[in-house]
């Protein structure tokens, strides 16, 4: 608010007046100049002084409120890395569980398959005792035949001499196929152990993946953490400039943690696949294995059937 100087007109001096009333009405109207002057003087500093705490009132405001902002921020990152963190386990710990029901299977096709060669042998044995019963009902045949009939002895040994090569040749069969069924099996338990190894490594790679992952993702947000506390300093020691640089901060955070939330889906997602991918070819695994099982057990039935 400005005010006015008054102005008072002096009287106009002439030879008859007196001087020294002349000079006390200049005094007076400098005086009261004076008081008009120091009055202003006052509303200025007052008007500058309410100026200065209106800035440094903004300045305090937008100050907590930046603070609040990145607080926020923190509690959302902390929120981030615990769901990524809770993510990664599980996942792991579903893998984990669906290769330890494999290997039950894996497991359980393994007692099923020495199951089955005890019993081909079983087979085996029986048959060949069959083979030599009947061989010796022959001979006593035979001999029989040789008291009664002297003959027809000729004809009774050739014919005891085809029966004994048919047995032979049968023999011989039986234990060629015990042979290729040995063989066949001792290559299906091979080729078994060989892919559960496989299968139990790439999931310890994909375990050790996940790990360093998480590491690197725990370094870069304790970074972020520190980097955003001394930003939050500076910015409350600085002026109006440390200011217009936190909201710049804030906003980089944000970006940064938007590209964070982005890559811990994406790894997750990846580490589910990769999972499933595992899965899926050892199901296919023991679906083979299943299948070349019960070929067995039919050519075990035939070959017993055979005999």
């Amino acid at each position: 608010m400005t005010t006015l100087v008054p102005s008072t007109v002096l009287p106009v001096s002439t030879d008859n007046d007196d001087p020294l009333h002349y000079a006390e009405l200049e005094m007076r109207h400098l005086k009261d100049t004076l008081a008009v002057l120091r009055e202003q003087l006052e509303n200025k500093d007052f008007e500058k002084n309410q100026a200065v705490q209106e800035a440094v009132q903004a300045s305090f405001d937008e100050t907590e409120q930046l603070k609040s902002t990145a607080t926020s921020l923190r509690e959302e990152l902390e929120s981030l890395r615990f769901e990524k963190d809770a993510a990664v386990q599980q996942a792991v710990q579903r893998s984990a569980d669906e290769i330890q029901q494999l290997m039950s299977t894996a497991t359980s096709l393994r007692e099923e398959l020495e199951s089955l060669r005890f019993e081909k042998d079983a087979a085996v044995q029986q048959a060949v005792q069959r083979s030599a019963d009947e061989i010796t009902q022959l001979k006593n045949t035979a001999t029989s035949l040789r008291d009664e009939l002297e003959s027809l002895r000729f004809e009774k040994d050739a014919a005891v001499q085809q029966a004994v090569q048919r047995s032979a040749d049968e023999i011989q069969q039986l234990k060629n196929t015990a042979g290729s069924l040995r063989d066949e099996l001792e290559s299906l338990r091979f080729e078994k152990d060989a892919a559960v190894q496989q299968a139990v490594q790439r999931s310890a790679d994909e375990i050790t993946q996940l790990k360093n992952t998480a590491t690197s993702l725990r370094d870069e947000l304790e970074s972020l953490r520190f980097e955003k506390d001394a930003a939050v300093q500076q910015a409350v020691q600085r002026s109006a400039d440390e200011i217009q640089q936190l909201k710049n901060t804030a906003g980089s955070l944000r970006d940064e943690l938007e590209s964070l939330r982005f890559e811990k889906d994406a790894a997750v997602q990846q580490a589910v696949q990769r999972s499933a991918d595992e899965i899926t070819q050892l199901k296919n695994t023991a679906t083979s294995l299943r299948d070349e099982l019960e070929s067995l057990r039919f050519e075990k039935d035939a070959a017993v059937q055979q005999a």
